[in-house]
């Protein structure tokens, strides 16, 4: 699943080079996860604002007049689900069976590619009301924002009884750090990843902060991860799952102490631990 790196790396992508576009048309392929919610016709004319990130989210503005009223135009709320891309293209070939929405501007074509259709493209009035509003606010902090500090990080933790690692994939305590992201942070904190949350100590939470932030950046200057069909709006792969630690290494030595990297299961999901290295 495309996750925090790579759905920044694909904001970068498309974000100046679609500011000030004019939508010319728009086309909706297969349903997603959720209904457009407005007319696809409707989408032409607009202009596209400065696209952001909120977690795994992409907000679209568009406005349709005097660029003063574009507070309440609204926009498209894009998710990647779990196997998609956004490519700008120049010259859009004809869309394909995974080819799912087009946005067809003067700038070139956006189109969300999505072999498993979790996806979603859908239109609210701002970020702030429904339904953009119903998915977004349960969100929690992003991970560079200052005002997330290892206080706050660390209360947080406390009021969680689950394992450290499940409470990083809920995302409501801080966005962003998906499988790949909660394996190597762990690590490089030196936290076992099925240690309880409320039992981690304020040092240690402010080792695994810094450790989640750090992971982060490196993975957006590698361009994020691909490991199965992630590939960034200029159609490039990332990189940073070919220096992980951990992630994707069972049985392999540890890259700090020489240990065998294990492979174990929490909620369905893989987690890859040095047991040497990563303690309870």
């Amino acid at each position: 699943m495309p996750e925090l790196p790579e759905v920044e790396v694909t904001r970068r992508g498309i974000a100046a080079p679609l500011l000030g576009a004019r939508v010319l048309a728009a086309r909706l392929g297969k349903p997603l996860r959720w209904p457009l919610g407005r007319p696809v016709e409707l989408l032409a004319g607009g202009t596209v604002g400065d696209v952001v990130r909120r977690g795994k989210y992409l907000w679209l503005p568009l406005w349709h007049g005097p660029r003063a009223a574009a507070a309440d135009d609204g926009g498209l709320l894009l998710h990647l689900g779990m196997s998609g891309s956004l490519a700008l293209l120049r010259e859009a070939p004809e869309p394909g069976p995974h080819d799912h929405f087009d946005l067809v501007t003067d700038r070139g074509t956006l189109r969300l590619n999505d072999p498993r259709r979790f996806g979603a493209v859908v239109w609210s009035t701002s970020m702030h009301a429904m339904p953009a509003s119903t998915l977004l606010d349960r969100l929690g902090a992003e991970p560079f924002d200052p005002a997330l500090t290892p206080a706050l990080f660390h209360a947080a933790l406390r009021r969680r009884r689950a394992a450290v690692k499940a409470v990083l994939l809920a995302g409501d305590v801080v966005v962003g750090a998906g499988n790949i992201y909660a394996c190597e942070a762990l690590f490089a904190a030196g936290i076992h990843p099925a240690t309880r949350a409320d039992r981690i100590s304020r040092p240690r939470a402010a080792r695994l902060l810094a450790a989640l932030r750090g992971t982060l950046a490196r993975a957006l200057e590698l361009g994020g991860s691909t490991l199965r069909d992630f590939t960034d709006a200029h159609g490039a792969s990332g990189e940073f799952q070919l220096e992980a630690a951990v992630y994707g290494r069972a049985g392999l030595g540890c890259r700090r102490c020489g240990g065998t990297v294990r492979r174990i299961v929490q909620a369905q999901r893989s987690t890859y631990v040095c047991p040497s290295c990563q303690r309870r």
